[in-house]
C-alpha cells in the first residue's frame, strides 16, 4: 500500500525508504530470519547495478555525458526531430546502460535542453521516460527486471534471444510512443528551427575512462554473445560485463572517492531491501496462493502479460518479476514466457509513474 501512495500523513517517502521500511519490518516481526535474508539478497544483480551506477556518475560529472547528448541531439533542426532524437537514441542507449541510469543521468540533460531550445520540458521528460522504459527492454541488462530474467530464467544466449523476440516490438512501440505524444501535444511540435550551444568537457581525463569503459562495455557485450554462439562453456556471467567495464574508472582514477560518493546508493538500498521482502513474501505463500486461486495457466503467454502489466501498477515491475519468475520457472514456463514476462512488466511503466522506478526518477 505505501508503494502505491508513498506517503504517510504530510511525509512524502522515496521508494527505496517505502521498500526498505518493508524489509526491516519483516526482519523485525520475524517474518524472515537475517541470516535468510543475507542470503535472498541477489549479489550478481547487486555487482551489476554497482558497476553500472559507476559508470554512469563518471559519465555525468566528467561531463562526457553532456558532450554527447550536444553530439546526439545537436543534429535535431526542430522539435519533431528532437523528441525523434530523445525517443530512439536514448533508447537504443538504455538498453546498454540500464534504464534507472539513463533516467538518473539523463533528466537533468533533458531539462537543460528544453531551456536552452525553449521549448516544453513536459513533452521531452515523456519522450524520456517512454524511451528509458521501452528500449531498454531489448536487452538482458536493459533494466533490472530483464536481469533477474536473463540470470533466473534459464533464457539461452540472452542477448540474442532478447534481440530475436523483442526487437521489433520495441521499434514498434517507440514509434507509437512517438505518435502519442504529437497526438496529445501537437501544439508544441513546430518546424521552427532550434539553436544550441557545444556543451564542453569539464574533466578531460575522466571523460577518456568514460570512453574506455563505454568500448570495454561493448566489447563485453559482444563477447559474451561470441562465447554462446561457439558453445565456449565458460562462466562469462552478466555481472563481470559491468564490473569489468567500471574497472578503469574504479582503479585508474584519483578522485574516485568522489564518484563513489555521488553515486546512486539509494537504488542500490532499494533492491537490496527488495530482494528481503519479496522473499519473506515468497515464503509466505500468499502471492502463489492468490495467483493459483485465479485457475489460470499462468505460464501462458496472454496470462503472463495480463499478470504482469497489471501487477506491476501496484508493486512495481521489478518486485513483481522477482515474484513472479519462481513460479513461472517452477511451472517450466517457455523461453517465450520468460520474454512475455521481459515485455509485459517492461511495458507496464508505460502505463503509471509506479509502473517503473525509472518513472519515480
Amino acid at each position: 500500500m505505501l508503494i502505491a501512495i508513498r506517503q504517510i500523513g504530510s511525509i512524502k517517502l522515496q521508494i527505496w525508504q517505502i521498500m526498505l521500511l518493508g524489509a526491516l519490518g519483516v526482519l523485525l516481526a520475524g517474518q524472515i530470519s537475517p541470516g535468510r535474508a543475507l542470503k535472498s539478497i541477489n549479489i550478481d544483480v547487486m555487482l551489476f547495478l554497482f558497476g553500472v551506477f559507476v559508470i554512469g556518475q563518471a559519465l555525468e560529472d566528467s561531463g562526457y555525458l553532456a558532450h554527447l547528448t550536444y553530439k546526439l541531439f545537436g543534429r535535431a533542426r526542430s522539435f519533431n526531430s528532437l523528441v525523434l532524437y530523445i525517443l530512439f537514441g536514448v533508447g537504443m542507449f538504455s538498453a546498454l546502460l540500464m534504464n534507472d541510469t539513463l533516467a538518473i543521468i539523463g533528466t537533468p540533460v533533458v531539462l537543460s535542453l528544453a531551456r536552452k531550445t525553449n521549448t516544453q520540458p513536459k513533452v521531452l521528460l515523456f519522450a524520456l521516460a517512454f524511451a528509458v522504459t521501452i528500449g531498454s527492454v531489448l536487452s538482458p541488462i536493459g533494466n533490472p527486471q530483464n536481469l533477474l530474467i536473463a540470470i533466473h530464467g534459464n533464457v539461452p544466449n540472452p542477448f540474442i534471444t532478447f534481440l530475436r523476440f523483442l526487437l521489433v516490438p520495441t521499434l514498434v512501440n517507440l514509434l507509437l510512443a512517438y505518435l502519442l505524444l504529437r497526438l496529445f501535444y501537437r501544439k508544441h511540435f513546430s518546424s521552427q528551427p532550434l539553436a544550441y550551444t557545444p556543451e564542453v568537457i569539464s574533466d578531460p581525463k575522466l571523460a577518456v575512462l568514460c570512453r574506455i569503459s563505454l568500448i570495454l562495455l561493448v566489447i563485453m557485450v559482444g563477447a559474451k554473445i561470441l562465447t554462446v554462439l561457439i558453445g565456449l562453456e565458460v562462466d562469462f556471467r552478466l555481472t563481470y560485463i559491468a564490473l569489468v567495464a567500471a574497472l578503469p574508472i574504479i582503479a585508474f582514477l584519483p578522485q574516485r572517492p568522489g564518484i563513489l560518493k555521488r553515486m546512486d546508493w539509494s537504488t542500490l538500498v532499494f533492491f537490496a531491501a527488495m530482494f528481503v521482502l519479496m522473499q519473506s513474501v515468497w515464503d509466505t505463500g500468499v502471492f502463489q496462493s492468490a495467483i493459483n486461486a485465479s485457475h489460470l495457466d499462468i505460464t501462458s503467454t496472454g496470462v503472463i502479460l495480463a499478470v504482469s502489466i497489471l501487477l506491476s501498477q501496484l508493486l512495481s515491475n521489478v518486485p513483481l518479476v522477482a515474484l513472479y519468475l519462481p513460479m513461472l520457472g517452477q511451472g517450466g514456463a517457455s523461453t517465450v514466457g520468460m520474454m512475455a514476462l521481459a515485455a509485459g512488466s517492461t511495458i507496464a511503466g508505460n502505463l503509471s509513474i509506479l509502473g517503473a522506478a525509472s518513472n519515480v526518477i
